[in-house]
């Protein structure tokens, strides 16, 4: 027995008949008869006795009404709770992530909360990019996904995924035959990065900063797929996880090495200001960014 067929029984005794239940059944009289008629088939006995003015529970009626009463009651509950529970989800949340080239996965992500949050508005901030913690502590930002976190203790942090930065190279440069590459070998390498500063870009922060040596010619181009071609043309080398390059046509023409003997690892987080840790749309939100990130 569905649902709908006890709400039909309840409302049928509560109005004592098909005449005053039609407009709470929102149903044609022959549509409740045939679904009556149905109940009745199924269970095998009359649930009601049908009088000219007034219907009455049959012994079998008066217990589905009372199961009717309580399993309705119940059901109606959990959607009011459940409602409520959404009604959580509402709020703005203006984010920002460190780097341009980790964007793409957005769109689709925005697409799957709007569904299942509709209430959620989600802003992206690009302008805050590069300084997304200082801007989230300033409040122009709710929520920022960073690799490099600071001690600070009005943020509150949540570890996303880890990744592998390498050095994405044409099929013909030298460093294709290499395990691995050392500091020493971006000497005299033309290095690709999105954008500066410098400070913001991930292999020379965590990789070539910490060595007393030349760097590397340095040239800022911030459309990956023009990175991705003077690579293949082997007229430069990027470094960047190799998932950041799902969404693009890879071809042969490209091979990922490893940065340093033990690579270079990097963890992601979700920072909110520590003040928020109780705001259930945000928790929800880098819940859902968690799963997202690790599938």
């Amino acid at each position: 027995m569905e649902l709908r067929h006890l709400r039909l029984i309840k409302i049928l005794a509560e109005e004592g008949g098909i005449t005053k239940s039609l407009e709470r059944l929102y149903l044609t009289q022959s549509a409740v008869s045939h679904q009556l008629k149905d109940i009745e088939e199924r269970i095998g006995t009359k649930v009601f006795h049908r009088g000219k003015n007034q219907w009455k529970l049959t012994e079998e009626g008066t217990v589905l009404y009372a199961t009717a009463v309580k399993v309705l009651t119940e059901v109606d509950t959990a959607v009011a709770t459940i409602q409520e529970m959404r009604n959580g989800h509402q709020g703005t949340i203006r984010l920002s992530i460190e780097c341009y080239t980790t964007y793409h996965w957005l769109p689709s992500f925005m697409r799957k909360m709007q569904i299942l949050y509709p209430r959620l508005d989600i802003q992206i901030i690009m302008e805050a990019t590069h300084k997304p913690l200082p801007k989230l502590l300033d409040k122009t930002l709710d929520l920022a996904i960073t690799s490099d976190p600071i001690e600070d203790k009005n943020l509150h942090y949540t570890e996303l995924f880890t990744d592998e930065v390498k050095a994405v190279v044409s099929r013909v440069h030298p460093w294709a035959k290499k395990k691995y590459i050392s500091h020493g070998d971006f000497v005299g390498q033309k290095l690709i990065i999105h954008s500066y500063p410098l400070e913001s870009v991930t292999v020379y922060r965590h990789f070539l900063q910490q060595y007393d040596q030349e760097l590397p010619e340095i040239t800022a181009v911030p459309l990956t797929e023009a990175t991705l071609e003077i690579v293949k043309a082997g007229m430069g080398i990027t470094c960047m996880p190799e998932w950041a390059l799902k969404p693009f046509s890879l071809s042969s023409d490209i091979c990922f090495v490893k940065i340093g003997k033990k690579g270079l690892s990097r963890t992601h987080f979700a920072a909110i200001r520590t003040e928020d840790k109780s705001k259930k749309h945000l928790l929800d939100f880098i819940e859902n960014l968690k799963e997202e990130m690790t599938q």
